[in-house]
């Protein structure tokens, strides 16, 4: 598996194998199991999933090393602040049953996430997460987190997808030393994705699937990624991507498919951020 060095000296594999919305325990148990024998090493999953204890006993029923193991949750924005950031720490970790997390991720850019920061880079320092993160913060809220706070975030994972390519935020995390890593990298399969004839071809002349094609183009970019299945030929299939080379004129094919914006989720609506901050994941 190839992996991307974090600025920290943390090494994160490149395909991470995603559980949204795997929330019953029996089949995320089984999935996370059959990714891990399918040979992905990092799990990502959140306190919001509902699905840590599931991810936790798959994860130390695997027979794999924990050190060969890189397991990311994050933390919901009804515990973003200080002291609350402490205690959801100490339960997600309880529920994965792990004696630390390798990646510890502020899941959206709301509430006090200044203070849950502040929590995290307490958690660094003591060695309880290897590193520390973000995710789904725009570009001025994560300069904004850069300049006002001791630790700067080593990863943002944020939406990146052939139609929403996010190139210069890209560049303004690169300005900054943050690994971004992408959710949804296959847009979640809307917008047709796996019927578009552009990346039909492209696929077609390296014998591979549209999802192949579309997780080597963000390899190819730098961009760790974290597809979701349930199914396992296809968990083994979006990790065979390291035999092929997509060239200059298919990267700009696919380059010239960004729409400029999501049509998933929108970060910057007052709608999503009343939303997000109604969720509430326990009592």
């Amino acid at each position: 598996m190839q992996s991307v060095m974090l600025y920290n000296g943390v090494a994160m594999p490149m395909i991470g194998y995603g559980t949204l919305q795997i929330t019953d325990s029996a089949q995320c148990q089984k999935c996370v199991s059959d990714a891990i024998e399918s040979g992905y090493r990092l799990i990502d999953t959140a306190a919001a999933y509902g699905n840590e204890r599931a991810v936790g006993a798959a994860v130390r029923r695997s027979g794999i090393a924990r050190r060969e193991l890189f397991i990311t949750t994050k933390l919901w924005v009804q515990d973003a602040g200080y002291d609350s950031t402490l205690k959801a720490f100490d339960i997600s970790i309880k529920n994965l049953g792990l004696n630390y997390i390798d990646l510890y991720l502020i899941h959206q850019p709301f509430g006090d996430y200044y203070g849950a920061w502040r929590a995290m880079e307490r958690l660094y320092r003591e060695g309880a997460v290897r590193a520390i993160g973000v995710s789904n913060f725009s570009p001025e809220r994560l300069v904004d987190l850069c300049m006002n706070q001791e630790i700067k975030p080593m990863v943002n994972q944020i939406e990146i997808h052939p139609f929403y390519q996010q190139t210069a935020a890209l560049k303004l995390m690169e300005s900054y030393g943050v690994t971004p890593q992408a959710w949804g990298p296959l847009s979640e399969a809307q917008k047709s994705i796996f019927q578009n004839k552009t990346l039909l071809k492209i696929a077609g002349s390296h014998n591979k699937s549209v999802a192949q094609a579309v997780l080597r183009w963000h390899c190819q970019r730098g961009i760790p990624v974290i597809p979701k299945t349930v199914h396992k030929e296809r968990m083994t299939e979006n990790l065979d991507i390291f035999d092929f080379v997509l060239t200059v004129k298919e990267m700009e094919s696919i380059a010239a498919m960004d729409i400029g914006h999501s049509e998933i989720i929108d970060h910057h609506s007052f709608c999503t951020a009343r939303q997000l901050n109604s969720v509430k994941i326990h009592g």
